[in-house]
């Protein structure tokens, strides 16, 4: 059984980011393998985040219908639907680790998707909240966690 991977709004936004000329690659290489290996997981909450980023702060930014095409295409993945059993592990998660609001309904979905790896650059490489490993996804590649696809 392959290992479910969430995957964080920053990631999504280096893939279509182009003047992130070290992140961009190392972010399409994970999509590369997520896509491959449909173990890629989200929530809605990072569509949202992402939809917004890439066609009102990318300079130069994404096309509205360019940004709408990859999240129908992100839709594949199940995300994960901010309720209130999202909302409740985010209050354990936020009391507890000392996170912020919104990182701490990121791994409440990665946890409500029974991910093992949260890949994200905004949280400490290698903190495991409940069973979810953050990893910093420009520190470590698919085959450097000995993935398969």
């Amino acid at each position: 059984m392959s290992v479910k991977i969430f995957v964080d709004t920053n990631v999504l936004v280096y893939s279509r980011d182009a003047s992130e000329t070290k992140k961009q690659p190392q972010a399409m290489l994970w999509m590369k393998y997520l896509w491959a290996s449909q173990t890629g997981r989200l929530s809605y909450q990072v569509l949202q985040e992402f939809y917004s980023i890439v066609t009102t702060k990318l300079q130069p930014g994404m096309e509205p219908q360019s940004a709408r095409e990859d999240i129908q295409s992100l839709n594949t993945w199940r995300p994960i639907p901010v309720n209130i059993d999202v909302i409740n592990g985010a209050w354990f998660i936020q009391d507890r680790f000392h996170l912020s609001w919104w990182d701490s309904l990121i791994v409440s979905a990665a946890q409500m998707g029974n991910c093992q790896y949260l890949l994200t650059e905004d949280l400490q490489e290698n903190q495991i909240v409940g069973d979810v490993q953050i990893l910093n996804p420009f520190l470590h590649t698919p085959e450097s966690l000995n993935l398969q696809s």
